[in-house]
């Protein structure tokens, strides 16, 4: 929406009303904490923050807040506008030729210096009284002054309910209950958190996290047990109660069983435990480019901006800078660690990081090349987090080349100077569409001209392995060499053609076949085993199979550079696309063949050789025995079982309680993967070891449920009977009498 200077009273007003309204709520927001944490209640806390935001409301009025006292607000603050701001909201047509003219004059400073305004607001002593609350909530929280008032802690019963397993016999018995539960989260030391303490048995939490369950139950019990997916650690008695910590490593569902006085089983249902691991480091860099190009007498500064995130702190961050040194052989590397010049604070979740690389303080000279990427470390134990960004690229160019040459020897050098691949085309060509609307006209046709003088490169490298020397050669078929020396007398002298040519007969062109005899040509014998290095097409390292698909590639180069220079290089992917198809065709076809190291055959016996005798000939015969496995073989006997309980419920003895918990372990593995698709069934599952629950429609669900989930059954290889009729099994008789 385009800002005018008739609407700026309006916009003026609307924040100034945001602003009010934002006071008034960081007062409620500040009572809610306060009595919310120091009574332990939430609804309490609720109820006193829309209270104390109406109230505010009331006293602030931010419905006062119009355009007129907005104008009136802007006069008294801003001279230049004369007290004539309320022009600005009469209509240009009412007003006479004098006030049009100031009410634009005033439209105009508002535009310039309205800016500075801002509308009066009590933020700033609103903030910091809602953290003071927040603060004070905290401390009475953590002193228990006010908890009683609350009612909180004497109204919340323990949220972990124990079930018994099995129908009791004798209905008297006293049943042991849990009347005190504790949960505490102990995170590890480097994400600064303070411990947890409270009874959600649902625990969502950073890998790592130090768990204790502590439990408290009326009566005695003989063993309470924890159970994760086949896994059972019993808890440890302590002072009045049971405890059991662990260290949180992976998501996992849990539950707690007890077994009482009189041996009778009493279990939970399913908890979650989520496992949130430390996430590694993100790192963003600035709008440097990737590759950046120097002159030997250019200022050689580099300047790296980094920003990064972290979700526990960041513990170090370096650049890492390589440079290279030589070509060929000779080259050498040295790496080096660089330390930012300024942002980076310890320990920090958001860094802005600077540094500036001076080529020459890294003793970088002319044809030298830096390879630099950003390095952070967080403070994840046992082992850190380690992210990278991407490599960026810092060359010095070379003002001279030289060119070595072995004499008497290899004369061509066959190692490629750099060039890109047909790969990277398409990706810098793919890089060139997409930043199209950005670029202007001339740089956009630059590019791409650049692209397609670096598929002519490609093209000519790929043409030296099919013989071609130069850019000419690529045409020998339709071009003359130069040089040569071609007698054209049935051509015009001016290098015209003659038009009477086609209606006249040359005496001695036409007819010298019959004048002079021909010797006919007598074709090599060694020409299929020999290379022709004079002619291009067999001048080539590749066998004959792969030249047509050598010469094919590079005539799609030539489109796919033809659209480049055109600046159309839209077209000249699909072509692009198609060259480095069969480039890869013919790198996986040309690989050298390695002599297999196997069986080595027994030497022949000449005495034997020839007879026909096969007495000794034995068929061979190989017998093996494969153990069929098929998946989730709990869950299928579960499946096996359930239709037996279905039409005897009352038949559940011990065994069909562990298969039933066999089935569950393995549908907990796919409920940690969904816990959205699976849960439910999984509880349904552990809820069949509670007596109330063995009905048949619950046994008829979770048998439906657990159904679903196993695949289809594989099919057993056998014979396939097919039907016949009379002429057909007539038809393979008379077949067989031929045999």
């Amino acid at each position: 929406m385009k800002h005018t200077p008739k609407t700026y009273l309006h916009r003026f007003a609307q924040q100034w009303q945001a602003l009010r309204y934002a006071e008034a709520g960081a007062y409620a927001l500040g009572a809610a904490l306060l009595v919310g944490l120091a009574l332990g209640s939430p609804l309490w806390g609720l109820a006193v923050a829309a209270l104390v935001g109406a109230v505010a409301v009331v006293i602030l009025r931010p419905w006062h807040c119009t355009a007129e006292r907005s104008a009136t607000y802007v006069d008294a603050h801003l001279a230049e506008v004369h007290h004539s701001s309320a022009l600005l909201l009469q209509p240009v047509e009412q007003l006479p030729a004098l006030a049009r003219l100031q009410q634009y004059r005033t439209g105009q400073v508002l535009l310039e210096k309205g800016k500075e305004l801002r509308p009066p607001h009590g933020l700033k002593r609103a903030l910091p009284l809602m953290l003071l609350m927040a603060l004070l909530g905290g401390f009475l929280a953590q002193r228990g002054v006010l908890a009683p008032w609350g009612g909180a802690r004497g109204t919340e019963g323990p949220s972990i309910q124990f079930a018994p397993v099995s129908d009791r016999s004798d209905e008297r018995a006293v049943v042991p209950e849990l009347v005190a539960q504790e949960i505490t989260l102990t995170y590890p030391n480097y994400t600064k958190m303070a411990p947890w303490q409270g009874s959600e048995p649902n625990i969502k939490a950073v890998e790592g996290t130090r768990i204790r369950w502590q439990l408290a139950f009326d009566a005695p019990v003989q063993q309470v047990v924890w159970e994760s997916m086949g896994e059972e650690r019993p808890l440890e008695t302590s002072g009045e109660g049971y405890g059991l910590s662990l260290s949180l490593e992976a998501s996992r569902f849990y539950s707690f069983r007890f077994v009482d006085g009189n041996g009778e089983s009493h279990v939970t249902e399913l908890y979650a435990l989520e496992a949130v691991p430390d996430t590694e480091p993100t790192i963003t860099m600035g709008d440097a480019p990737q590759y950046v190009y120097f002159e030997h007498t250019d200022v050689k500064e580099i300047t790296v901006n980094a920003n990064i995130l972290d979700d526990f702190g960041t513990a170090t961050a370096h650049i890492i800078a390589t440079v290279s040194k030589g070509s060929g052989e000779s080259v050498k590397f040295r790496e080096e660690r660089l330390s930012f010049d300024t942002g980076f604070v310890p320990g920090s979740t958001k860094l802005s990081l600077q540094k500036t690389m001076d080529l020459d303080a890294l003793k970088m000279a002319v044809g030298d090349e830096l390879y630099y990427y950003v390095e952070a470390v967080d403070h994840r134990q046992p082992r850190p987090n380690i992210a990278r960004s991407e490599t960026y690229f810092a060359i010095i160019k070379d003002t001279v080349t030289d060119t070595f040459a072995v004499e008497g020897a290899m004369g061509v050098d066959l190692m490629p100077d750099y060039f890109r691949s047909q790969r990277q085309l398409i990706i810098d060509t793919e890089k060139l569409l997409k930043d199209k609307p950005a670029l202007s006209e001339t740089e956009f046709k630059s590019r791409s001209n650049e692209l397609g003088f670096d598929q002519k490169s490609l093209r000519l490298k790929y043409g030296q392995f099919m013989g071609d020397e130069s850019e000419m050669a690529l045409d020998t078929e339709t071009t003359e060499a130069p040089g040569e020396d071609h007698d054209h007398d049935h051509d015009h002298e001016d290098g015209e053609e003659d038009p009477l040519a086609a209606y006249t007969h040359d005496h001695d062109g036409d007819n010298e076949h019959n004048l002079v005899p021909q010797e006919e040509e007598k074709e090599d014998p060694l020409h299929d085993y020999i290379h022709n290095h004079s002619d291009p097409e067999e001048a080539t390292l590749f066998e004959e199979s792969l030249k047509s698909k050598l010469r094919k590639a590079l005539n799609i180069m030539w489109d796919a550079e033809l659209h480049l220079r055109l600046y159309d290089p839209k077209k000249s992917l699909p072509y692009q696309y198609d060259a480095l198809q069969l480039i890869q065709e013919i790198k996986n076809s040309a690989r050298i063949y390695v002599h297999r190291i196997g069986f080595d055959p027994p030497p022949i016996k000449e005495d034997k050789r020839l007879t026909g005798d096969i007495t000794t000939v034995d068929n061979v015969q190989k017998t093996s025995e494969q153990m069929y496995e098929p998946t989730y073989p709990n869950m299928r006997r579960a499946v096996a079982r359930l239709e037996v309980l279905a039409q005897n419920p009352s038949g559940y003895g011990p065994t069909d309680g562990a298969v039933l918990t066999a089935a569950g372990n393995e549908l907990a593995r796919l409920a940690v993967a969904e816990p959205g698709t699976h849960l439910q069934l999984l509880q349904q599952v552990k809820g069949l070891e509670q007596a109330a629950a063995r009905t048949p429609s619950n046994y008829r669900n979770v048998q439906k449920g657990l159904m679903a989930l196993l695949p289809p059954t594989e099919a057993t290889p056998r014979a396939r009977q097919q039907v016949q009729d009379k002429v057909q099994q007539l038809f393979l008789n008379a077949l067989r009498e031929y045999d």
